[in-house]
């Protein structure tokens, strides 16, 4: 005889919709702590779940949250990320500039995209919204979402924040990383040029994804010098300011700084998420793969910004990245001398969002 639980799961699929409403309501919880009450009948409450996802929108946002949780599970996350369908309506939803539950849904894509085989979504198309000035390439719709509705400007409703880390899982693979760092088509623009702006933005979590994006492209060495000249990509200032506070440098060490990073103020803050500064100086360190770009970094002086992160930052895996990074700047190396200065490996971002 079934549960109580069972019996209020089995509710999910009521033609009547205040029972649909009061049933999912009350099963968000359990999505989290009892996910094995989603998996009865060959996870039929999941199918169930996800046609949900156009209904009411309070009914929506709570089977949309069920979602985010269940997808936690491998299984769970393999039956969703899998139906070519279902992502077709998710990603048609998400792009709408009305759409209330916009942002669960961005939440849901950030856990769909643990799976590798949604770096399909490099290829996928559909039509673009007229509002989202976009091409019909999902991807690009995806990067437009992000950067103009940041702080809900194309969707009061949303600010897509979370896209960030669907972009980060993205860019592990490497025709993702290809794609942000070569100028598109549609607008001539290279997409980690739209999105290296919100390295000090106030969302930590757009900040988060957005460092583990600059750091996974930075993998394509062959991309390196795009990265690090200031008439393309340009992104030293954009990794560096982060991790920087409002300690004064003596002035033979400023005066060889970035402009950039001359004269902060004195109550500049860095990053007070010291993962992301982590993040940062990884990149850092990929970036010192090749001696054009060690070179440059000693003639910026970076080596100082990296001795007071590791002075000021009390973490002690921060202090042993600046100090491998400090390592690579400091040794002496012959003229016309190639050595492996970079990171071994990528670091993936493997956490799944969770409400």
């Amino acid at each position: 005889m079934p549960t109580e639980l069972e019996e209020l799961v089995g509710f999910i699929a009521s033609p009547n919709a205040n029972i649909r409403l009061l049933a999912t309501e009350n099963l968000v919880p359990f999505s989290a702590s009892q996910p094995a009450l989603f998996k009865t009948d060959e996870l039929t409450p999941i199918k169930h779940l996800k046609f949900l996802i156009r209904d009411h929108p309070k009914i929506a946002e709570h089977a949309l949250t069920c979602l985010i949780n269940l997808t936690a599970e491998k299984d769970v996350l393999e039956y969703v990320a899998t139906d070519d369908r279902f992502l077709g309506i998710l990603l048609g939803l998400l792009v709408e500039p009305d759409e209330v539950n916009a942002n669960l849904m961005a939440m849901l894509l950030a856990n769909l995209t643990k799976w590798d085989g949604l770096k399909s979504l490099l290829n996928r198309k559909q039509p673009a919204p007229e509002k989202l000035k976009s091409d019909d390439r999902v991807i690009n719709q995806l990067m437009d979402l992000f950067v103009k509705g940041a702080d809900g400007t194309y969707n009061k409703h949303a600010d897509y924040d979370y896209l960030s880390y669907v972009f980060a899982d993205l860019s592990k693979h490497e025709e993702i990383r290809h794609y942000f760092v070569n100028r598109q088509d549609y607008d001539d623009v290279i997409p980690i040029n739209k999105i290296k702006v919100f390295t000090e933005h106030k969302s930590d979590i757009r900040r988060k994804g957005v460092a583990s994006i600059i750091k996974n492209a930075a993998f394509d060495i062959p991309s390196h010098p795009a990265f690090l000249d200031e008439d393309d990509v340009n992104i030293l200032p954009y990794i560096l300011l982060p991790i920087m506070g409002g300690e004064v440098y003596p002035e033979d060490e400023a005066l060889e700084m970035l402009t950039d990073l001359q004269l902060l103020p004195p109550d500049k803050q860095r990053d007070p998420d010291s993962s992301n500064i982590l993040t940062h100086l990884e990149t850092l360190t990929l970036l010192t793969t090749t001696r054009a770009g060690r070179d440059l970094m000693r003639s910026i002086s970076v080596y100082p910004i990296v001795r007071e992160t590791h002075l000021r930052v009390n973490d002690e895996a921060v202090q042993d990245a600046c100090e491998r990074l400090v390592n690579v700047l400091m040794r002496d190396e012959a003229e016309g001398e190639e050595i492996e200065g970079g990171a071994a490996t990528a670091e993936e971002e493997d956490d799944i969002v969770e409400v």
